[in-house]
């Protein structure tokens, strides 16, 4: 699958959720970090080894993510070549845009893809770098969605 790079679950204990998956899974884990996008703090943490990552978000309800007062799945996350065409592609199929970070700088957006009842998340592929320093650092670069070849792409 090209882009996908990590699946994303809500939960309201982080550590819970890191001991629990690292009891079912043997995932090994990186240490959390706080952040703020707009007016929401959270907490967020990667699985280590490379992808297809697992990411976990700690967050209060009524954000980008929710409610998050249940543990939840909430997306699939894809690099994407260029954001703009990949949120507009989306959307022109259907899937409305439930949260842009690019207001905020930060070059990503979830769409609702109603046949699975949860979120994609395209990110730009200028961010891979400082993810790939933060959470796999070493790794090597991950493919992305080329939005200018991709088949739906209504300029084609």
């Amino acid at each position: 699958m090209s882009g996908l790079y990590h699946v994303c679950f809500t939960v309201p204990d982080l550590e819970a959720a890191m001991r629990d998956l690292a009891t079912a899974a043997a995932v090994t884990w990186h240490e959390p970090v706080r952040a703020a996008i707009g007016e929401w703090d959270y907490r967020i943490v990667f699985t280590q080894g490379g992808a297809p990552f697992i990411e976990l978000i700690e967050a209060p309800p009524g954000g980008p993510w929710g409610d998050t007062r249940k543990p939840a799945f909430h997306h699939i996350g894809f690099w994407t070549s260029d954001i703009e065409a990949g949120s507009e592609r989306l959307t022109a199929h259907g899937m409305r845009e439930e949260f842009s970070g690019c207001p905020y700088g930060r070059p990503f957006a979830y769409h609702r893809v109603p046949g699975i009842g949860a979120d994609i998340e395209l990110v730009d592929i200028s961010r891979q770098p400082s993810f790939i320093d933060a959470w796999n650092a070493g790794g090597p670069p991950m493919p992305a969605i080329n939005e200018e070849a991709h088949p739906w792409n209504p300029s084609l």
